[in-house]
């Protein structure tokens, strides 16, 4: 979720239901610490606690020292990244490439967690391919090195996002051992949640991609799983709301220029799959300005509303 689960989203999820929001990764490089990507993904000024802060690398030591530094900057939670299956990212042997070498796994855990001073987390995938689905393995190591929470991403880190996210071998996992597991992967409907959650007995559920667009998605969840029945889908005017304020939050956190642009993929994601949707991201695409963007938005939004008005 690089390059989405920023300080603005954050905010969001966790204004619609979700109880926790990790931030993107910060690398374990010390010399990158000071550039502007960095500092805007250390920038947590105004979340709601606890704070939690993923990070990514592949040497112990440096791990140790990333940790200190985000908890020094206000993390109270250290997430590690041992699932990212990007390429960039497993060519470095971070991300889930450390799940081929479990010896390292180990070294990483025990370093991060003698540093950090507050609750560290793991997040990895089912294993490195689907002959090596070694997960199990993993979370033991994990949770003798004193690791507080486990999450789960269904797939191998060769599977990518491709084919279908399979909690089977969650499910050993949680038998594995005692720690909190949280199920990830393809969970995109609170049916979806329900039926992980029994069939893993995971302790909760994580959510990624299903929530680009879509928000709201973390208090449908909760509201099905406390009383069986859905919410009713949020209308047009409801939606432009919530958009709206997410765009006003990355216009100041970003500035005019990147935000706008950081903008775009939101916009993309809101108006997948909705009447006139196409044409209202390729004329998204060409702005230039957060008044044109806000501008275009009402104006799409405003026409949802009329046609639910004449269905109603």
């Amino acid at each position: 979720m690089a390059g989405v689960t920023d300080r603005p989203f954050r905010q969001l999820c966790r204004t619609q239901g979700a109880g926790l929001a990790v931030s993107e990764m910060v690398t374990s490089n010390s010399l990158l610490w000071g550039s502007a990507k960095t500092l805007r993904r250390i920038d947590h000024a105004g979340e709601d606690a606890p704070v939690s802060v993923q990070i990514a690398g592949a040497d112990p030591g440096m791990m140790a020292e990333a940790a200190r530094f985000n908890v020094d900057r206000g993390a109270q939670i250290i997430d590690i990244n041992m699932g990212c299956p990007a390429r960039k990212v497993c060519n470095v042997m971070a991300g889930s490439a450390l799940l081929r070498d479990e010896v390292l796994v180990g070294r990483i855990l025990d370093a991060v967690v003698s540093a950090a001073g507050v609750p560290v987390t793991l997040k990895i995938r089912t294993g490195w391919d689907t002959s090596h689905r070694n997960g199990p393995v993993v979370a033991r190591i994990a949770e003798q090195a004193g690791i507080q929470a486990l999450t789960v991403h269904g797939r191998t880190r060769a599977c990518g996002f491709r084919g279908t996210a399979e909690h089977d071998t969650v499910r050993r996992i949680k038998a594995a051992v005692s720690l909190p597991v949280i199920a990830n992967g393809d969970i995109a409907s609170p049916e979806a949640a329900v039926a992980v959650l029994r069939h893993t007995g995971a302790d909760a559920v994580m959510i990624g991609r299903a929530a680009q667009g879509r928000p709201w998605i973390f208090r449908e969840i909760t509201h099905y799983m406390q009383t069986g029945r859905h919410l009713p889908a949020p209308g047009a005017d409801e939606i432009c709301g919530i958009l709206t304020g997410h765009l006003e939050n990355l216009y100041a956190f970003y500035g005019e220029y990147t935000g706008v642009r950081v903008a775009r993929r939101h916009l993309a994601w809101y108006s997948k799959g909705r009447p006139g949707g196409n044409r209202f991201r390729q004329t998204i695409n060409h702005l230039d300005s957060t008044a044109a963007q806000l501008d275009c938005v009402r104006e799409f939004f405003n026409r949802r509303m009329e046609r639910e008005a004449l269905v109603a």
